[in-house]
């Protein structure tokens, strides 16, 4: 057998750079493309010596913030829908720990994300070494576990032959629909320098293609049965649509069977918004147009969606005592939620099979002209909050302003806060998968980090290359808890057009809780503690501009169109800041479970208790 000598480092190298995967357009690139890394004692001298004996071959792209760089890997590998896998690496200690919350968004959307992490010495000779957190009663425990309960696959390295069982097991656990999540490897320091005769054959070129598991005969059979059965059916699009490349195919099983199309947070730009199918968002960041169907719909056919309360309106939304939930999902823990209906199969193919058992079926062609009728009013209603005013600048607005302008090949991303409710409902898809808002796991501090791994995988040369522009909505917040990667979007060449719309605080968060009875708290800039009469506004552009971006800060809606313009002229990335009006929300939405005191000294908050307790009886439990 013939064999080659490596270190434990190189082989993990070498093995990565020799997958290949296709891409949704049929064509073939590398699985893993690159890597973001910060390096550190527990990984520079062996797995940053073997990337940089590669580097021209295998990119490794430098980080500003452990947790940023993870989630840009993250936001990468959204983009190009699990085909590809971004990797990062940290340093051991603190570094691994920042890469956590990354682990966490990526297992809360399952999404394939490959993270290594430096660890102790197996020998535990040096120990304690430093950065180690030791565990009294367990010296095998390292900071390193902590990534368990986050990760579809976890496993510490601690013999070099391990690698060729334990790297093929990652890949396969997040190219798996059914599986499909971040995948974490730990390196011990004397592992990763160890030497070992590696077989030759472990680094011969493989293609991997995501896998697309068909229905069950019966389960398909039963679900066909109940669309036929239904005279107010109702689609959700999940997330599962994009990631299964099923765009198409839901739009064409949609006007074949007269049955309109609502979309998640995560689904969202599944279907183009003008398209005639097509409704609004649903749930508690939706709006009216949608969850008035969704109470009356009969039978729901949930694609790729995991149901989540901002969907179900804690479970109140669906008001039909005898409606019938499909689930149609590649993961049988999800198609079977709240007694739904399962049909676990790739959301394509799932729908092929189920469109040919349908045959020429159609739903009431008044459901359809209902539909339409609701959606008119819904962007009559967007129509009007979006028209500039004098007086106040708000989300809605600003919104509204970047997708007039916007064309089918420009991105919009964003995260927590405010943004989620205002672009689910104001931004108008004009490209089919052009959006990306993390609200799965909701993480402050995604948008600027996502924003460049988006822009890399958009961007020339990346797996989901366009011809326009990545538009980056954040909140003053979020901006503050992580931005460093504004300069890493600069350093590394990747453009994106950031939109900062600064309230002075967490605006919504603020909404939640006054609209519960509370007193506004520590929110706000002005509700929180001082350490004097002055509240102190940070400058954002010229924070921006320090890190090589360039910035302006505009007064108006005019003004922010006219920035665009010229931010699109620009080959790096832009930063236009506005300040918008603290309580001018779009409205709509449903009912969202949030933990109210049954005990307060304020009336308002009892008020606010007894309207919970009054929403809590439509939840629907045990269906």
């Amino acid at each position: 057998m013939q064999t080659r000598r490596l270190t434990t480092a190189q082989a993990i190298v070498q093995w990565l750079m020799a997958q290949r995967t296709i891409l949704e357009d049929g064509s073939e690139a590398p699985l893993v493309p690159g890597i973001f890394g910060i390096f550190g004692h527990g990984n520079v001298t062996c797995l940053g010596h073997a990337l940089e004996e590669v580097q021209d071959d295998f990119p490794t792209w430098r980080g500003q913030n452990e947790q940023g760089m993870a989630l840009a890997a993250a936001a990468y590998n959204k983009a190009v829908k699990g085909r590809q896998i971004m990797a990062a690496t940290s340093s051991v200690g603190p570094g691994a720990v920042n890469m956590v919350t990354a682990a966490a968004m990526a297992s809360a959307n399952r999404l394939p994300l490959l993270l290594f992490a430096g660890d102790t010495f197996t020998s535990r000779i040096p120990d304690p070494v430093l950065q180690q957190v030791e565990q009294f009663g367990t010296p095998s425990v390292t900071v390193n576990d902590a990534f368990k309960p986050v990760c579809a696959f976890w496993d510490r390295i601690t013999h070099p032959a391990q690698v060729v069982q334990s790297l093929p097991a990652a890949i396969a656990t997040m190219l798996d629909p059914a599986t499909r999540g971040p995948a974490f490897i730990g390196l011990p320091q004397d592992v990763q320098a160890m030497a070992f005769d590696f077989p030759e054959r472990l680094f011969e070129t493989v293609v991997h293609e995501v896998p697309r598991p068909r229905p069950d005969s019966t389960e398909v059979v039963r679900a066909a049965e109940a669309l036929k059965g239904a005279t107010k059916p109702l689609i959700i699009a999940g997330g599962g649509v994009h990631y299964s490349v099923a765009e198409a195919t839901l739009a064409e099983f949609a006007h074949t069977h007269g049955i309109p199309v609502v979309e998640t947070v995560a689904g969202k730009s599944s279907l183009l918004g003008d398209d005639e199918a097509y409704v609004g968002p649903i749930g508690v960041t939706g709006c009216e147009a949608a969850n008035n169907l969704a109470a009356e719909a009969d039978v729901v056919l949930s694609v790729g969606c995991r149901l989540q309360d901002f969907v179900t309106g804690s479970w109140t939304l669906f008001a039909n005592p005898d409606t019938t939930i499909i689930g149609l999902n590649t993961t049988r823990f999800d198609a079977i939620k709240h007694r739904s209906m399962p049909l676990v199969a790739d959301a394509r193919e799932g729908l092929r099979e189920l469109g040919d058992l349908l045959g020429d079926w159609s739903a009431p062609a008044s459901w359809m002209e209902r539909a339409g009728n609701e959606k008119a009013g819904f962007r009559a209603y967007l129509d009007q909050i979006g028209e500039p005013s004098p007086d106040v600048v708000s989300y809605a607005q600003v919104v509204r302003a970047v997708n007039d302008g916007a064309g089918p090949g420009d991105v919009c991303l964003a995260a927590a806060g405010g943004f989620p409710g205002e672009v689910n409902n104001g931004w108008w898809a004009k490209g089919v998968g052009t959006f990306d808002c993390e609200y799965g796991f909701s993480t402050m501090g995604y948008e600027i980090a996502g924003g460049w791994g988006a822009a890399m995988a958009y961007g020339p040369g990346g797996g989901a290359e366009t011809d326009g522009e990545v538009f980056v909505f954040v909140g003053d917040g979020s901006y503050l808890m992580m931005n460093s990667d504004l300069y890493s979007s600069v350093l590394a060449g990747h453009k994106m057009i950031v939109i900062v719309c600064d309230n002075a605080g967490f605006a919504v968060i603020n909404r939640l809780q006054i609209n519960q009875g509370g007193k506004p708290f520590n929110n706000l800039l002005e509700d929180c503690r001082l350490g004097g009469d002055e509240v102190v506004r940070v400058d954002f552009a010229a924070h921006a501009a320090s890190m090589g971006a360039r910035s302006v800060t505009v007064d108006s809606i005019d003004g922010l169109k006219a920035a665009v313009e010229r931010a699109r002229e620009h080959e790096r990335t832009s930063v236009i800041v506005l300040e918008v009006d603290q309580y001018t929300w779009t409205e709509g939405g449903s009912f969202w479970e949030v933990g109210v005191p049954e005990v307060s000294n304020m009336q308002s908050v009892l008020d606010a208790r007894a309207d919970l307790d009054k929403g809590k009886a439509d939840q629907r439990i045990g269906w």
